[in-house]
């Protein structure tokens, strides 16, 4: 596995926020051959008001090696910033892996692993035959989970979890960083 460099792009704001071990740029340059497959993944969404300006967070730690994103939207929602956490950690992933991803968003972690199939029987329509929400978020993270072999977990939300505190922690930052840039 070898990680990739996460480019900028509007409207989304994408950035690392920091890589180990403690020369900078370790995680991003290491070869495949250098890291095991298997990583572990903590993701979060964070929104003030929703919809309002949103962040998410990712930590991703294979072996010694451990990386951290995040980024940020000026109007969005928690689901949304939830599913993009996910979606931007799997994408930093150059190489098919053995991932074991954590969120506290029981939408996510039901609707990839229960209600996307039938969504897609029903032409990405829901039970009730209403449009699916956020359908293009989810076809993203569809197509990032179908790159890897991903157990999905749950955890509850501020409940002293280290992992997704950190990746709340991150999410807020994004939120800040975004807000003063204004």
């Amino acid at each position: 596995m070898s990680w990739q460099r996460v480019r900028f792009f509007h409207p989304l704001r994408v950035f690392p926020v920091s890589q180990s071990p403690s020369t900078p740029d370790s995680a991003a340059d290491a070869t495949a051959d250098t890291l095991p497959s298997r990583v572990v993944i903590h993701t979060d969404g964070a929104c003030r008001g929703n919809p309002g300006p949103g962040g998410w967070g990712a930590i991703l730690v294979s072996g010694k090696h451990r990386k951290e994103l995040k980024g940020s939207e000026r109007e969005t929602t928690n689901n949304r910033m939830e599913m993009t956490a996910a979606i931007e950690a799997l994408k930093a992933l150059t190489k098919r892996c053995d991932v074991v991803l954590w969120t506290d968003s029981e939408y996510v972690k039901n609707g990839i692993t229960k209600w996307v199939h039938g969504w897609i029987k029903r032409g990405w329509k829901t039970a009730a035959k209403q449009p699916v929400k956020n359908e293009e978020l989810w076809k993203a993270l569809l197509a990032q989970s179908e790159r890897h072999a991903i157990e999905w977990r749950w955890v509850k939300g501020h409940s002293g979890d280290e992992g997704n505190e950190r990746a709340d922690s991150l999410a807020n930052e994004a939120i800040d960083e975004m807000q003063r840039r204004v």
